[in-house]
């Protein structure tokens, strides 16, 4: 019967506690912008940006010193390719180079001199291509498109070769490509930016937004000295693991929707490939959750002020992307950068996402990640439960009741003094 009663009085304080955090999320503008406006807003945003996932008909200028049928040929070629537009022919490279610093183009290909008179003397003749590395998407539309007609002009040179020495036909193709190959594209046949980028992102936003939700609740808390007033009476310096479980499961079941709609929804509205089982991805994206908002709520309770949440996160957001291996990989990052990236619990749920939902792992294949995100669940627990004991119970509660009334006091006696100099104006003004 005590077991009864104890778990009866458990369920009682985490719905207490449970009912309590809803109301500070719905009550608080400056959560609900965080939550359901920049947790839903991002994901649509980003989406719509990055929208054209390939940078096609980049605008190039030709330089053509050779003028013969073998460049202009090649020229030809690389007007048609999807990735590069012949915008300009100059006549000098200095002309080109002035169109560049313009921003007017972005790649030059130079034809020598002696292009023609190489390849007719069946010597290595050269092609210079000179890209715009402002951005690596127009380097690698400049290098994709070059490079494919490279190698058919390559084929047609060794075709021509082979010809002039009585081998043609299917012997020539046999010498031409000696081991036929077929370029597959697997897990993202585009290649595009929005289906590598947008997947990291995504759990990125969810790891960010929540903890500047629970950051400013946090904040604000300790602002306005209503930490114990938080909690419920009797169990003010006990059963704090009560508490922490109850705001959890409030900031779980807020965001289970914003989850559901940032990571299936806008992939399936932006088709960005999803192979992986949805069972495997919900299953994984549970202790990740989990971690994420244990994580949020031990650095909640350091926070003495309501904006400190988002200038932190906002310092190591960046560092975060890059630390989780989608912008840089990871087996070149110095072991001290990632040792410090496990504390993240947005490291483990990228990798594992993307792996789950791109690539289609199955929950098997992803279990280190999966069992990095329950220790990280397991471990924020503990530090979040021990930050709150640490507040409760080694500041008293009587001092804690008092910075309360004087808050509350201060408070009063500004409104006051406000209310007295706008009816000194008033009066003035009369």
């Amino acid at each position: 019967m005590n077991i009864l009663k104890n778990m009866e009085q458990s369920l009682s304080d985490i719905w207490h506690v449970f009912s309590l955090e809803m109301r500070r999320i719905f009550t608080d503008s400056g959560v609900i912008l965080v939550f359901f406006v920049a947790g839903l807003v991002y994901p649509f945003l980003f989406n719509l940006i990055y929208q054209q996932e390939t940078v096609l008909n980049v605008p190039v200028a030709i330089v053509d010193d050779a003028q013969c049928d073998e460049s202009k040929r090649f020229a030809r070629k690389l007007d048609a390719t999807p990735e590069m537009e012949v915008a300009y022919r100059c006549s000098t490279m200095a002309e080109a180079e002035s169109l560049m610093r313009q921003r007017r183009i972005n790649g030059i290909i130079y034809f020598p001199r002696d292009y023609g008179e190489r390849l007719a003397r069946l010597e290595q003749a050269t092609v210079a291509i000179y890209s715009d590395m402002s951005s690596f998407l127009y380097y690698k539309s400049v290098l994709t498109g070059s490079n494919m007609v490279m190698l058919d002009e390559m084929k047609q040179i060794q075709f021509k070769r082979y010809s002039m020495k009585g081998i043609t036909g299917e012997r020539a193709a046999e010498l031409v490509s000696p081991v036929p190959y077929d370029d597959v594209k697997l897990f993202m046949p585009g290649g595009g930016f929005t289906s590598f980028l947008i997947p990291a992102l995504l759990i990125l936003v969810i790891h960010q937004t929540l903890f500047f939700g629970i950051g400013m609740l946090g904040g604000t808390a300790r602002e306005d000295k209503l930490e114990i007033e938080l909690i419920p009476e009797h169990l003010r310096g006990r059963s704090v693991h009560r508490v922490i479980i109850g705001r959890a499961l409030a900031y779980y079941v807020v965001y289970a929707g914003i989850v559901a709609i940032d990571l299936f929804l806008v992939p399936y509205l932006f088709r960005l490939p999803q192979v992986g089982r949805v069972s495997d991805m919900l299953l994984f994206l549970q202790p990740f959750m989990f971690a994420a908002i244990f994580f949020a709520m031990t650095f909640a309770s350091l926070l003495k002020h309501r904006e400190s949440g988002i200038l932190t996160m906002v310092f190591f957001s960046i560092i975060l992307l890059f630390l989780s291996g989608m912008a840089w990989p990871r087996s070149n990052i110095p072991v001290v950068w990632r040792v410090l990236s496990y504390l993240f619990p947005s490291t483990h749920g990228i990798q594992g996402f993307i792996r789950i939902s791109t690539l289609g792992a199955t929950l098997q294949e992803v279990r280190v990640e999966y069992i990095g995100l329950c220790l990280q669940t397991v471990f924020y627990f503990i530090t979040a439960t021990w930050a709150q004991r640490y507040i409760n119970r080694y500041r008293p509660i009587e001092e804690r009741m008092a910075e309360r009334r004087d808050h509350i006091m201060q408070r009063l006696a500004d409104r006051r003094t406000a209310r007295q100099s706008m009816n000194r104006t008033s009066v003035l003004k009369k």
